[in-house]
């Protein structure tokens, strides 16, 4: 896998929703890094889930992109980590404070370029 797979993948994952014929309401929000991912629980009652700074930034910037035409954003960091192919497909926005973040968050949103 390359380094702009997560966020090509999640272009072509709103291009499928926007193609189906009554649109489910969607955001899709992508950044990386060093996250928990396993079962937690008691022996009886397993959880699969995933922990960490970037699931809680992922799910901040999916909320924000309910708001926005391209129902999509990631951090500018993780497009700039993308490689130059699919960086090109991405503009970089403004900063902005997320819910329960200390720190901002560059926005990067698709261009029109498909």
């Amino acid at each position: 896998m390359g380094r702009g797979d997560a966020v090509g993948a999640a272009r072509a994952l709103r291009e499928a929703l926007r193609a189906e014929r009554e649109m489910p309401d969607f955001g899709i929000g992508v950044t990386y890094g060093p996250v928990f991912a396993g079962n937690i629980g008691a022996e009886d009652r397993y959880e699969y889930t995933v922990i960490g700074d970037p699931v809680n930034e992922a799910a901040r910037l999916s909320d924000l992109a309910k708001s926005r035409a391209s129902r999509l954003l990631a951090s500018a960091v993780t497009v700039a980590e993308s490689d130059s192919d699919e960086a090109a497909y991405w503009q970089t926005g403004e900063d902005v404070l997320l819910l329960g973040r200390h720190q901002s968050t560059t926005l990067a949103e698709p261009t029109g370029i498909a």
